[in-house]
C-alpha cells in the first residue's frame, strides 16, 4: 500500500501527452482463454482500467475461444478472498503457464429451445401492450432455466457449441426482455455459481454497448435500479461485474440522464457494510477513468467539487482496498489539473505523505525520494521504469528544485547509468550489424522503437536540466569526461546521449566546453560503430543553434560535410539520424546554406536511389525543410534540374491510395513555394492530381455518410495534404495559378471542404482560401457571400489552428475587397474582438487577429472604430513585437484611420499606442506621417504640461525613441 502511495506522487505533474508502453500487462493478454478463467481474467485484470476494459468481451461467447494446448487451470476464487490477492495469485499462475490457457470438457447440447424464444416474444409483446411495474417483473421459469443453460454452454471449449451459442444470442438480442433475464441472473440468482452470473453481466454489458439506445425505458430503468441495489454483493467478482456494467451504461450518455447515480454511489461509501463500500468505490473508480473530463465539466454541475473531498477522506480508511480505490479515483484528475483537485491539493499531498508513514513533512519527502532512488535501480525493469517516470513527473512540479537539490549527487549518476544500452537492446537493435542499407525494410523497421528505461532516463535528465540549468553541471561534468572518451563503445555512446539530453537546459553552462566537444562529436560521426554514429548525429543537432552562431568555417562547414556523408552511410539507422539532424541544421542555418546548395542537393538526390522505404520518407522532410530554409535561392535552373526529376519520378510512381503520398505532397508544397515560377513546368499535372485527390475524398465521404454499411470512411489525410500542396502552388506561382484555377472546380470543392466536420480539413481549406485570395482574387470574389458566414462560424479559438487560418483568410479577403467588405463586418468583428481579449490565447493567433482587425478598420473605419476601446490595448501589445512587414503596415494604417474616426477610443490606453508605434524600425514615409500627426495631435489636445506628466510614465527607452523619431 505504501509503495502504491509513493508511486502515486509521480502523477502530480501535468505532463505533455506521452504514449506508455504496455509491457507491464499480465501475460494472459496474448493468450486465448475460455470459460470461467477468461471471465476472471477480464474482470480482475482488465476491469481496473479504461484501456484494459476495452477488450471485446464478446470473445467470451464468440468463436475461437478455445486453446487446445491448454494444460493449466487457474485457481478458483471463493467469495471471501480479496480481489487484489486473487489477482496476484492469478498473475503468478499465468506467468508460470507461459502462454497456455484453460479448457473445460462439457457435453455439447442444443443451447436453447424455441420455448424460451416464445416466452421472450410473449414477454416482449406484454411489455408493449401493458405498462408493468418494474418491481413486478419476474422471469419465466422455463425460459430462465434455458438461459442459464445457454450461459453454461457458452463456457464450453467446443467450437461448434460456441457457434450455436453465438447464433442463439443474436436471436435473443432481438428481444429487449432478454436483458431483464441477464440482469436477474447477475444480481438476484444467488444460488448460481459466480462465473455464470458474471458471464450474464458481461453479455449484458456488450448488449448495452451495442444496443442501449434501443432498450425500452422500463428495461433500462430495471437494469439501472438492480445495479445500484446490488453493488454490495458479497462476491468480489459480481461486484466488479456490476461496476463495469454501471460505467458502460454511464458511458452511453447516461451520466446526464441518471442523476441519482453519482449521489447514490457517494452515499453508499458511508455504508458500514464493507462490500457495499468497496463495490460502490469500484464503480466510481471506473466512472472516473472513463468520464474524467465530463465529471469536471459544467454539463454535470461539476460533481467533482463534492466527490474529490469525499475521496480524500478515504485515504485514511482502515481497509487497504478502499484506500487504493480512493487514490485511484483521485489519480484520474491529476493530469487534467481538475479545479476541484487543485482546490484540495494541499490535503491531497498531505494525505499521500501520511501514507508514507512519518510525522515530519521533510522526513516524508526524503523517505519518498530515497525510496525512489532505490527503485530506479531495481533489477525488475518495469519497477525501474515506473520509478524513473517519477523523476520525469516531479521535474514538472514547482517543488522540484527544493525537493531534489540535495539529492542531485545521488540521482545524476543513477540516471546517467540508465542511459546505457543493455545487452538485450543491442541484440534487438542489431548493434553489431554495420551495413544493412541493401536490406529491405520490414514492418518492424517502420514501427517506432522504444528502449524504455534508456529513453525514460534521458527524458528525465532533459527535464531536470531545464529545472536546474547550470547547477546540474558540477554533478554531471566529471561523469561526462569519463564517458565521452571511454574505449568501450557502449559507454561512449551513452555519454554522447547524456550530452544531447542536457543541451537545451544547460546550453549556457556548456558553451565554454563546446569548442572542444563539437569537433570530438564530429569525429564520432566516423566511428566504426553505427549506434555511436547515429547518436552523434542526434546530439550534434541539439547544438546546431550554437554551431550556426559561430564563424561558418569553424564548425558549420565541417559538421555539414560529415552529416552529408552520414546521409549516405551504409547503415539505415545512421541514414535516418543524419537526415533528421541535417533537417534541424537546415532550420537553424537557413540562408547560410546557400553557398553549398549544389553539394547538398547532389547528396540528397543521390540518397533517392540508395534509401529504403522508411528513410525515403525522412528524406522528403529534409528536402522540404531545405526549401523552406533557403526559399527563392533554390529557384535556379541548375538546382531545379537536380531536384525535380527524382521528385516527379516518385510522384508518378505512387498511386492515389498510397499513404507515402503524404510526405511527398508536403515536400512538394515547400518546393513549389520556394521555386516560385521555377515550378511552372511541373505545376499542371501536380495541380490536377491534387484537385482529383480532394474530389475523390469528398465523394467517398458523401457515399459513406449516405450508406455507411456499404462504404468505408475515407482517409481524409489525402485531402488535407492535397489542399496544403495547392496552397504551396498558389503561394509559389502567384498569378500564374490563375489559368489552373479557371480550368478546375476548385472553388466548389473548397466550399465543401470549408464545412467539413474534421478540423484539420477546415484548417487547410482556409489556408488555401487565403493563398488563392492573394494569387487570383477574381476567382474567389464571386464566392465571398457564401464563404464569409462559414469563416465567421469558424472564429472559434477552441480549434486554434482552424481559427488562426480563418482569421488570416478574412484579413487577406478584406484587403482585396476594400469598401465592399462593409456588409460582412458584423459577421466577424465581435468574434475577433472576443478572441483578442481572451486570456491565454496563443501568440500567433493574437497577432493574426490584431492584423485582421486593423485591416478591417483600414477598409471600413466607420464600422470598426466605435469598438476601438474594446480592443486597442491588446491590439497594441500583440503587434509591438513583430517585425516590420506589409501585414503590419496595413494593420497600423487601419488603426490610425480608426483613431481619426474615434480619437476618444484610444485615450485611456494611449501609452500602449505610443509603445506600439515605437516598435517600428523603419515605417514607410506616409505611415510615419500618420503616426506623427496622431502623436502631436494628442499632445496639442492635452497641453504641454499634461503631456509632460503623461510622458513621465514612459520607460526611458520609449521616451528616447519617440523624441528621436517623432519629436514628442
Amino acid at each position: 500500500m505504501w509503495k502504491a502511495a509513493l508511486l502515486t506522487l509521480g502523477l502530480l505533474a501535468v505532463l505533455v501527452d506521452r504514449v506508455r508502453t504496455n509491457d507491464g500487462h499480465p501475460s494472459f493478454y496474448g493468450v486465448k482463454l475460455c470459460g470461467r478463467e477468461f471471465i476472471r481474467a477480464v474482470i480482475f485484470t482488465c476491469g481496473g482500467s479504461r484501456w484494459r476494459r476495452g477488450i471485446e468481451d464478446s470473445a467470451l461467447i464468440g468463436e475461437e475461444a478455445y486453446d487446445p494446448w491448454n494444460t493449466n487451470a487457474i485457481p478458483q476464487l471463493n467469495g471471501e478472498q480479496d480481489p487484489a490477492e486473487s489477482q496476484q495469485a492469478w498473475r503468478d499462475q499465468t506467468l508460470k503457464a507461459a502462454s497456455v490457457s484453460v479448457g473445460f470438457s462439457r457435453s455439447s447440447r442444443s443451447p436453447i429451445s424455441e420455448e424460451v424464444l416464445e416466452a421472450l416474444r410473449s414477454a416482449d409483446r406484454k411489455g408493449r401492450d401493458v405498462v408493468v411495474g418494474l418491481m413486478e417483473w419476474q422471469p419465466d421459469e422455463q425460459g430462465l432455466q434455458q438461459v442459464l443453460q445457454l450461459l453454461k454452454d457458452s463456457q464450453s471449449p467446443d467450437t461448434a457449441t460456441q457457434r450455436a451459442v453465438q447464433e442463439k444470442l443474436e436471436q435473443l438480442n432481438q428481444f429487449p426482455d432478454f436483458n431483464n433475464y441477464l440482469i436477474f441472473v447477475l444480481t438476484s440468482l444467488k444460488s448460481e455459481d459466480e462465473p455464470t452470473r458474471s458471464l450474464s453481466g458481461l453479455i449484458l454489458k456488450n448488449n448495452v454497448k451495442a444496443h442501449y439506445q434501443n432498450f425500452p425505458p422500463n428495461v433500462a430503468e430495471f437494469i439501472k435500479r438492480e445495479c445500484l441495489n446490488n453493488i454490495g454483493d458479497p462476491s468480489p467478482l459480481i461486484r466488479a461485474t456490476i461496476g463495469i456494467l454501471i460505467t458502460t451504461i454511464a458511458s452511453k450518455g447516461e451520466l446526464q440522464t441518471w442523476p441519482e447515480l453519482l449521489p447514490q454511489l457517494c452515499n453508499l461509501l458511508n455504508s458500514d457494510d464493507y462490500n457495499t463500500c468497496e463495490g460502490s468505490f469500484g464503480a466510481l473508480q471506473k466512472i472516473c477513468e472513463d468520464s474524467s473530463e465530463l465529471l469536471d465539466s459544467d454539463a454535470l454541475n461539476r460533481p467533482l467539487n463534492i466527490m474529490i473531498p469525499k475521496f480524500l477522506q478515504f485515504f485514511k480508511h482502515c481497509s487497504p482496498k478502499i484506500r487504493s480505490h480512493a487514490i485511484a479515483c483521485v489519480n484520474q484528475f491529476i493530469i487534467g489539473r481538475a479545479e476541484a483537485l487543485m482546490d484540495n491539493i494541499d490535503t491531497f499531498i498531505e494525505s499521500l505523505f501520511a501514507l508514507a508513514g512519518d510525522e515530519d513533512s521533510e522526513v516524508r519527502k526524503n523517505v519518498i525520494i530515497q525510496y525512489m532512488l532505490q527503485r530506479t535501480q531495481d533489477p525488475d525493469e518495469n519497477v525501474a521504469l515506473e520509478a524513473c517516470e517519477f523523476w520525469l513527473t516531479l521535474a514538472e512540479q514547482p517543488i522540484c528544485k527544493e525537493a531534489l537539490a540535495g539529492h542531485l549527487v545521488q540521482l545524476t549518476p543513477i540516471l546517467v547509468n540508465g542511459m546505457k544500452y543493455s545487452e538485450i537492446d543491442i541484440i534487438l537493435l542489431k548493434g553489431d550489424v554495420e551495413e544493412d542499407e541493401a536490406v529491405p525494410d520490414s514492418e518492424q523497421d517502420i514501427k517506432p522503437r522504444f528502449h524504455k528505461s534508456r529513453k525514460c532516463s534521458a527524458a528525465a535528465l532533459d527535464v531536470l536540466a531545464n529545472v536546474f540549468r547550470e547547477e546540474l553541471l558540477p554533478h554531471l561534468l566529471p561523469l561526462l569526461k569519463g564517458l565521452l572518451f571511454h574505449p568501450d563503445w557502449v559507454i561512449k555512446e551513452s555519454g554522447i546521449l547524456v550530452l544531447g539530453a542536457i543541451a537545451e537546459g544547460c546550453m549556457q553552462g556548456m558553451v565554454p566546453y563546446l569548442p572542444e566537444l563539437i569537433p570530438h562529436l564530429i569525429q564520432c560521426l566516423c566511428d566504426k560503430k553505427a549506434l555511436v554514429r547515429s547518436i552523434a548525429c542526434w546530439t550534434l543537432s541539439r547544438y546546431a543553434h550554437w554551431v550556426v552562431s559561430q564563424p561558418p568555417d569553424s564548425h558549420l562547414k565541417p559538421l555539414m560535410t560529415e552529416l552529408l556523408k552520414r546521409i549516405l552511410d551504409g547503415n539505415k539507422r545512421v541514414q535516418e539520424a543524419a537526415c533528421s539532424a541535417f533537417a534541424t541544421l537546415e532550420e537553424e542555418a537557413c540562408t547560410e546554406l546557400v553557398p553549398y546548395l549544389s553539394f547538398i542537393l547532389d547528396t540528397l538526390v543521390f540518397a533517392f536511389g540508395k534509401y529504403q522505404h522508411k528513410n525515403l520518407l525522412i528524406l522528403y522532410d529534409a528536402i522540404g525543410t531545405l526549401a523552406d530554409s533557403v526559399g527563392h535561392h533554390l529557384n535556379q535552373d541548375e538546382y531545379i534540374q537536380k531536384l525535380m526529376p527524382p521528385l516527379i519520378a516518385k510522384w508518378n510512381e505512387l498511386k492515389d491510395e498510397d499513404k507515402d503520398l503524404f510526405p511527398l505532397l508536403e515536400c512538394l508544397s515547400s518546393v513549389a513555394t520556394a521555386l516560385q515560377s521555377g515550378f511552372l513546368p511541373y505545376c499542371e499535372p501536380v495541380y490536377q492530381r491534387c484537385v482529383t485527390l480532394v474530389q475523390k475524398t469528398l465523394a467517398q465521404a458523401m457515399m459513406y455518410s449516405q450508406q455507411p454499411d456499404q462504404y468505408e470512411a475515407p482517409d481524409k489525410d489525402f485531402m488535407i495534404v492535397a489542399l496544403d500542396l495547392l496552397s504551396g502552388l498558389a503561394e509559389g506561382l502567384g498569378g500564374h495559378v490563375d489559368t489552373l484555377v479557371s480550368r478546375s472546380n476548385i472553388m466548389t470543392l473548397l466550399f465543401q471542404c470549408m464545412q467539413d466536420t474534421m478540423p484539420e480539413v477546415r484548417q487547410s481549406s482556409f489556408a488555401l482560401l487565403g493563398d488563392l485570395t492573394k494569387a487570383c482574387f477574381p476567382h474567389v470574389k464571386p464566392c465571398i457571400a457564401e464563404f464569409m458566414p462559414i469563416l465567421g462560424t469558424n472564429l472559434n479559438p477552441e480549434f486554434i489552428s482552424v481559427c488562426n487560418n480563418a482569421t488570416w483568410a478574412i484579413g487577406e479577403i478584406c484587403m482585396q475587397m476594400g469598401v465592399e467588405m462593409q456588409p460582412y463586418i458584423a459577421m466577424v468583428l465581435s468574434q475577433l474582438v472576443e478572441i483578442i481579449n481572451r486570456p491565454n490565447t496563443p501568440k500567433t493567433l493574437l497577432e493574426n487577429t490584431a492584423i485582421t482587425i486593423g485591416r478591417l478598420g483600414y477598409v471600413c473605419p466607420q464600422e470598426v472604430a466605435p469598438v476601438l476601446p474594446q480592443f486597442i490595448r491588446p491590439w497594441c501589445t500583440s503587434l509591438r513585437n513583430i517585425r516590420d512587414n506589409e501585414e503590419k503596415d496595413s494593420a497600423f494604417r487601419g488603426i490610425c484611420m480608426m483613431i481619426g474616426v474615434n480619437p476618444g477610443g484610444v485615450v485611456q490606453d494611449f501609452i500602449f499606442f505610443c509603445d506600439a508605434v515605437a516598435s517600428w524600425v523603419n515605417p514607410k514615409d506616409d505611415l510615419r506621417d500618420m503616426f506623427y500627426k496622431i502623436l502631436h495631435g494628442f499632445k496639442e489636445q492635452v497641453g504641454e504640461e499634461n503631456w509632460q506628466q503623461f510622458s513621465e510614465q514612459f520607460p526611458p527607452l520609449l521616451k528616447e525613441r519617440l523624441a528621436a523619431c517623432y519629436g514628442v
